[in-house]
């Protein structure tokens, strides 16, 4: 089975201000075949310090924003995974959990993989980082 790079972002929402602006910038990548969505849920930390992990099918008026939304959860994010997500968020915030297939490289992932090659470093550069050198080389 051809699988591209596959890849896990964590998004937190600070007092809980997530608005579902991202939902049909998502989808568009999922449409045009960019990506697959693997798994997707949501963390949220009250005031209190207590954390929930949620099911997009199980957020009541919030799983509006992902209507239409098209995704396949394959239960790749552990128990572990939110505790430790949950750990880490400050209270009173939410985080969406995403992890994606690059469906875009999954032809070159395995033509790496024929050709017995190891990928040795992998790394996504900081958009601040690629802008301030962007800024730098300009002037």
């Amino acid at each position: 089975m051809e699988v591209g790079p596959v890849e896990y972002i964590v998004i937190d929402f600070p007092g809980n201000q997530f608005n579902g602006e991202i939902i049909p910038a998502l989808q568009e990548l999922v449409d045009n075949g960019t990506v697959r969505i693997i798994d997707l849920i949501v963390v949220q930390k009250d005031s209190d310090g207590n954390v929930a992990a949620i099911e997009i099918d199980e957020m009541g008026e919030g799983a509006a924003a992902f209507l239409g939304l098209d995704f396949e959860v394959q239960g790749l994010l552990s128990e572990e995974d939110l505790a430790l997500i949950g750990e880490q968020l400050p209270d009173n915030s939410t985080a969406a959990l995403m992890v994606w297939e690059n469906v875009w490289a999954s032809r070159f992932a395995q033509a790496v993989r024929n050709a017995n090659g190891i990928v040795v470093d992998n790394a996504r550069i900081p958009h601040d980082i690629v802008t301030a050198a962007i800024e730098y080389t300009e002037a």
